[in-house]
């Protein structure tokens, strides 16, 4: 079901915090323009864990009416309480999402059975494909192969966001789960993920610089061209880089403004980039630009 670039849509704000709701459309169109496959809100880097349940709510209903068919809209229903996800869960299904994100709560440190439980009694409240989100860097456990073995029991969990770091996950996942779509969720990991056979990317970073991405899951995914692939993903690296050294809602919503569209600052307490930190970043990405661009450009001539 999952293919391709899935972009996890920032949330702008005006300056006192409140949610730009003009903004989040004219990011949604530039996304659908620029060719993304789908679109994930209520996802870490919208902020979702700053924002009201009400908002959260608005603000998905909001992108299905922008979205309307043109691509998926997954919904993120990360929460503490199980109770709370559940009602995301079925928020997503009434306002018409196509998936949703599906993760471990936080804080709460689960066992691999409990957690187990918390996923499929939102997939009973939802009826909906699910990603998985295994996310434990956040949320401070796994999912484990007893987790995947209890929860692949509903048709309903078709894929997981990998997003642990760990390249034996991936191994796992491929050797172990292949029932289950496997998507990179750690951006510097992406080659690797396309080589062990996933089909997709959900990547904050596509937000603003979507074709560069496209550009990589073109080259390893329809082309099955890996060379091509280590030099886009080596022309990434250093963005990636500076994405890993902290800053990283920030400096998605920065690279969106470099665009020309609005993002407005992050929520308390995250606070925004120093000028220094935003030349720096502003040069990485024009180098990053120029790169694939002329990768790109080589293989149309080819």
């Amino acid at each position: 079901m999952f293919e391709g670039i899935y972009t996890p849509a920032i949330t702008p704000h005006e300056a006192d915090g409140r949610i730009d709701k003009a903004a989040f459309a004219e990011l949604l169109e530039s996304l659908i323009e620029a060719g993304v496959h789908g679109i994930v809100v209520a996802g870490s880097t919208g902020e979702y864990y700053a924002q009201t349940g009400r908002e959260r709510i608005d603000l998905a209903a909001y992108a299905k009416e922008v979205i309307g068919t043109r691509v998926p809209l997954v919904v993120g229903t990360g929460a503490t309480r199980t109770e709370e996800s559940i009602e995301y869960a079925q928020a997503a299904r009434a306002l018409g999402a196509d998936a949703i994100l599906v993760g471990s709560p936080p804080y709460a440190l689960p066992l691999e059975a409990e957690n187990a439980d918390h996923a499929l009694a939102i997939d009973r409240a939802a009826g909906l494909p699910i990603m998985l989100y295994n996310y434990p860097g956040r949320m401070g456990v796994h999912m484990g192969r007893d987790y995947l073995n209890r929860v692949t029991r509903s048709k309903n969990v078709v894929a997981i966001k990998e997003s642990s770091g760990d390249i034996n996950r991936v191994h796992l996942l491929a050797g172990e789960f292949p029932q289950i779509e496997m998507s990179c969720g750690w951006d510097d990991q992406a080659l690797e993920f396309f080589a062990w056979g996933a089909r997709s990317w959900v990547c904050a970073g596509s937000n603003f610089l979507a074709r560069e991405h496209l550009a990589l899951y073109r080259a390893c995914v329809l082309d099955n061209d890996f060379a091509r692939g280590r030099r886009i993903m080596g022309a990434m690296m250093p963005f990636m880089n500076f994405l890993d050294a902290g800053k990283f809602v920030q400096s998605i919503k920065y690279g969106c403004e470099l665009n020309g569209l609005a993002a407005g600052p992050a929520r308390a307490p995250l606070q925004p980039l120093d000028e220094a930190e935003k030349a720096r970043f502003q040069a990485i990405v024009a180098e990053l630009r120029r790169e694939i661009a002329a990768i790109v450009a080589g293989a149309g001539h080819a």
